[in-house]
């Protein structure tokens, strides 16, 4: 609740409490639907699920690899699989490996049964090497909460100065690929539609910064459209903003004062 009124201080308290009623039923449908994932088939996925993947085509033409950057919105795990299978790329799926075995079995099982590569994010650097030469598509979410806020982007997100990680730029720039974004759209219970949109062609040319601000522009714009989608029950701001971080100042409008 307290996510929910930094993010929509406008909103009623009971306009609130509606939002986060949605989100629990939702959050408990994410479980049930990940389950269902250990043995949903091609077909019933793509009957519930849709998307547009024209950009993937597009860009898989011009002979690059893309970067998808995301945000925690549900069923993330069923926009893994759905895209998997219905854009041309090889998907590699960045994971946390887990510290419960039976937990980290699950997910490397669920991401994986189609064919996608699993990279563990501990190990990114190496990992990444054998596919530098080749085609492909990786998603890296981009809304955690950076454990070092003295080494991120800052900016406004819902009202609030925030702390980004700064490495799924630094990827783009480094890797010199283009960058793709997406609005995640609960259709109906069980029934998603995924819109991709490309969100910066060459991330090389534009300043430091620029691409995390862009992608908070559109999380956010996702989260208005629907907000119970979006993963409220984490501490989404772990850190304050303070006067020594104003070289890590990456938004449009005025940095705060305290």
């Amino acid at each position: 609740m307290a996510n929910l009124l930094q993010a929509f201080p406008d909103k009623s308290e009971e306009e609130r409490i509606v939002i986060a009623k949605k989100f629990y039923r939702n959050f408990i449908d994410n479980w049930i639907e990940t389950i269902k994932l250990l043995s949903i088939s091609k077909r019933t996925m793509n009957k519930r699920v849709t998307g547009n993947f024209e950009i993937f085509h597009q860009l898989y033409g011009s002979g690059k690899s893309v970067q998808l950057n995301l945000g925690h919105f549900f069923n993330w795990e069923i926009m893994t699989l759905h895209a998997g299978i219905n854009q041309p790329y090889t998907f590699l799926t960045v994971y946390l490996p887990q510290s419960s075995i039976i937990m980290n079995r699950l997910i490397l099982y669920i991401r994986g049964r189609w064919g996608n590569p699993l990279l563990p994010s501990s190990d990114m650097i190496r990992s990444i090497i054998p596919w530098r030469k080749k085609q492909y598509l990786i998603a890296l979410g981009a809304d955690q909460s950076p454990a070092l806020p003295e080494n991120a982007y800052w900016l406004y997100f819902l009202n609030k100065p925030t702390g980004f990680l700064k490495g799924s730029e630094k990827f783009a720039k480094g890797q010199k690929i283009p960058v793709v974004m997406m609005t995640h759209n609960r259709t109906k219970r069980g029934h998603y539609h995924f819109e991709y949109f490309l969100l910066c062609e060459d991330p090389t040319v534009i300043p430091e910064g620029e691409l995390i601000r862009q992608y908070v522009y559109h999380l956010e714009k996702n989260i208005q459209l629907q907000p119970e989608l979006y993963l409220w029950s984490h501490k989404r701001w772990k850190h304050s903003w303070k006067e020594e971080y104003k070289e890590l100042w990456v938004d449009n409008t005025a940095m705060p004062t305290l």
